[in-house]
């Protein structure tokens, strides 16, 4: 483990009962070569390397209070503003009615649950109207938030934009947080939210043979996971992975968590806070399942779509997943948005590149399904 993780983590989780766990969280090796876009100062930079569409949402976030993750209790990070709520400012003050525009989409949704140990847990159905006859794929797809915030509602612009674009049913999955429910809960979920999909999809209209699975950041993970779970446990294989930048690795030294190190909306620290909140135990920091760039068996994985943000300190992760994933023969497409942060998938009604990104997902996930 490097000598500087160990100074940041005991600055990050000084008396934190997990501070063993998050130590272990660093032991993997960092890259060899630093990708050339991110070889920059430590202070990040965010506000002037940020594209203008991404700059908007951000200087509106600060304006409507939010502060940064790690310096929040849990239920005040859960409950301030969020980049969507900074769209939906900007919407407003330009004359656009948010939930018009949402309308216009002309996707309709459904709540519902599905059954896990003990419970269950809500999801969402979102379907393309206009879709004409015949089953429907299905994208599965899982929220971000550090599996500790966010919800159906955080992100329910991806993954209608996901609905429409790619004319898909997608199913939008909710499962346990951390702290309530550590690691592995969400993983457990996720995978039995797929599998709950792959026997019911008939029901709402989708085709069970052609079913995808998506996810953003924390909810990357998840897809890979459900993916890799799949494999393992001789269930059906998604026909498609669209991870946007994912949680890869537990390396919080590599060069983008370097270069990024402050970067907003998420920064290490903020990630730091995730892994104090997520962790039961320090063994849970050696998991393959949160270390999929250098733990994990990736072969016989379905194709890949990985899409980056270069203002992200998750950018290496993304890209050491997509050397990983070709190493074990795993088709991958590798796309990065220049002036993009974590977070800006969703943003679409006031961020271009957003919509690029989303139109690259739903090409990629039509080819997959067409293809099946």
């Amino acid at each position: 483990m490097t000598p500087p993780f160990r100074s940041l983590l005991a600055h990050l989780l000084a008396g934190v009962a997990l501070a063993t766990a998050s130590i272990a969280w660093a032991q993997a090796p960092a890259p060899e070569t630093v990708p050339a876009m991110v070889a920059e100062s430590p202070d990040s930079g965010t506000m002037k390397r940020a594209d203008k569409d991404m700059l908007r949402v951000l200087e509106t976030m600060q304006a409507l209070g939010a502060k940064p993750i790690e310096s929040r209790t849990v239920e005040e990070a859960r409950t301030q503003p969020s980049p969507g709520d900074a769209v939906r400012a900007l919407l407003k003050a330009e004359g656009k009615d948010p939930v018009a525009l949402m309308a216009a989409m002309k996707v309709s949704k459904k709540d519902m649950t599905y059954p896990i140990s003990g419970g269950t847990q809500p999801l969402r159905i979102y379907m393309p109207e206009g879709s004409g006859s015949g089953p429907l794929p299905v994208v599965v797809y899982y929220h971000g938030g550090g599996w500790v915030i966010a919800d159906l509602d955080t992100y329910e612009a991806s993954a209608m934009a996901l609905a429409r674009k790619a004319n898909a049913i997608v199913v939008s999955v909710e499962y346990r947080h951390a702290p309530e429910n550590k690691f592995p809960a969400a993983h457990e979920d996720a995978f039995a939210a797929y599998k709950w999909v792959l026997a019911n999809a008939g029901q709402f209209g989708g085709d069970p043979a052609r079913v995808a699975v998506a996810g953003e950041s924390a909810g990357g993970n998840l897809a890979a996971n459900v993916a890799i779970m799949a494999r393992d446990g001789n269930v059906q294989a998604p026909v498609h992975m669209v991870l946007v930048y994912p949680v890869g690795g537990t390396d919080l030294t590599t060069p983008s968590y370097v270069a990024n190190q402050n970067a907003m909306p998420l920064s290490k620290a903020a990630i730091g806070w995730f892994v104090d909140k997520t962790l039961a135990k320090p063994e849970d920091a050696k998991s393959p399942m949160l270390n999929l760039t250098t733990m994990a068996d990736l072969k016989g994985l379905p194709p890949a779509t990985i899409i980056n943000a270069e203002i992200d300190p998750l950018f290496s992760d993304g890209t050491m997943l997509v050397d990983k994933l070709k190493a074990a023969g795993v088709k991958t497409t590798h796309v990065t948005y220049k002036g993009m942060t974590h977070e800006f998938f969703g943003l679409d009604a006031v961020v271009a590149d957003a919509k690029t990104a989303q139109d690259v997902a739903a090409r990629d996930l039509k080819a997959a399904f067409g293809a099946r």
